[in-house]
């Protein structure tokens, strides 16, 4: 998958986001300055008021001068939004063929249309060449971004992401084990759905499409809230709490898969809320804020004000490269700022 990845990356989406003009230089880099820069990498990040105010005695610039050069400084280990195209088209590309061999392949079975079928004749049902090739793949891209995250675009919901991928892997390899995987395959493809449209989005926001880019996140938080808050609890969690009880009594596996789907409902409702919030302002302020789900960037800054010294008393404006149109990886409107 990183070989794909790569092969992704190079070949296919940075001549896409190319011919879509997509932004590929990063942004404006800090001019070089020892004493910031040792500051910078071996102290702080966030100066304090005292600090800045020593460092402005000590190099003989204001306070204003000095916070502008540490947030350009912050914002030049950010992506560019070249890159964070290239990784959103990596994913959906990957979650559109396997949302679209999912359902090729589930609907010629009869646990699709009803899910007491996943329980007949358990444990012995055969493991047919195209469920074993689903769950390898998806199970292969699961351990990928579970690896990947840390080199990857790093967001604020990296906790929660983290332990969505720790969820995900280890349903899929115990489903696997315990043969569990008719209704792991109906998991699999109600999870993938709302991923495409959410890349679709993320893509269009850095092309700078912003109605596009608007219409496609309203989308995906219906088609989130309705597969993971809807479909999810009365389809999936209502067949593995209570028909796999009815049709095999209790046994010890059935209590850890169903622990493991109900902490993966916890995390939809985490999401859910977020979400919520996001199209919330998109109605009421006529413009999509940001996807907290999994777009938001850990090394986001927003906007400073400096503190109240003898040098200056004003807010520092926002930088620019953190604020012109999802340049910088927000889901949102026309005055998106920076923010799986």
């Amino acid at each position: 998958f990183f070989f794909h990845s790569f092969v992704s990356h190079r070949f296919i989406a940075k001549p896409c986001a190319l011919g879509l003009k997509v932004q590929a230089n990063g942004p404006q880099k800090a001019q070089p300055n020892a004493i910031l820069e040792k500051v910078f990498t071996a102290i702080t990040k966030h100066p304090d008021e005292k600090r800045l105010e020593g460092l402005s005695k000590q190099l003989d610039w204001d306070v204003r001068s000095i916070q502008r050069w540490f947030r350009q400084r912050r914002n030049q280990e950010k992506p560019s939004t070249l890159r964070k195209f290239c990784e959103s088209m990596w994913r959906f590309t990957f979650y559109l063929y396997i949302f679209t061999y999912g359902v090729r392949f589930l609907k010629k079975t009869p646990w699709l249309w009803n899910t007491r079928q996943c329980w007949n004749g358990y444990p012995y049902q055969p493991l047919m060449p195209d469920l074993h090739y689903y769950y390898i793949v998806e199970l292969s891209f699961y351990w990928s971004l579970m690896f990947s995250q840390f080199i990857d675009i790093k967001r604020k919901d990296f906790g929660i992401m983290f332990t969505h991928h720790i969820v995900a892997v280890t349903l899929i390899t115990f489903s696997y084990v315990t043969n569990l995987t008719r209704v792991g395959t109906l998991t699999l493809c109600l999870h993938d759905v709302a991923d495409i449209v959410l890349e679709a989005a993320k893509m269009a926001n850095y092309c700078k499409c912003q109605k596009l880019s608007d219409l496609l996140f309203l989308t995906f938080a219906f088609v989130f809230i309705v597969s993971r808050l809807g479909i999810y609890p009365l389809w999936i969690l209502n067949t593995t709490l209570f028909e796999l009880y009815e049709a095999l009594g209790n046994f010890p596996a059935l209590w850890v898969f169903n622990t493991l789907l109900v902490i993966l409902q916890i995390l939809h409702c985490l999401w859910s809320y977020l979400i919520i919030k996001a199209a919330y302002k998109a109605f009421t302020k006529g413009k999509v804020a940001k996807d907290d789900r999994s777009d938001i960037e850990s090394s986001s800054d927003e906007e400073e004000t400096v503190p109240r010294s003898k040098t200056l008393h004003s807010p520092v404006a926002t930088n620019g490269t953190g604020g012109a149109n999802g340049t910088n990886g927000y889901l949102t409107g026309g005055t998106c700022s920076e923010e799986h």
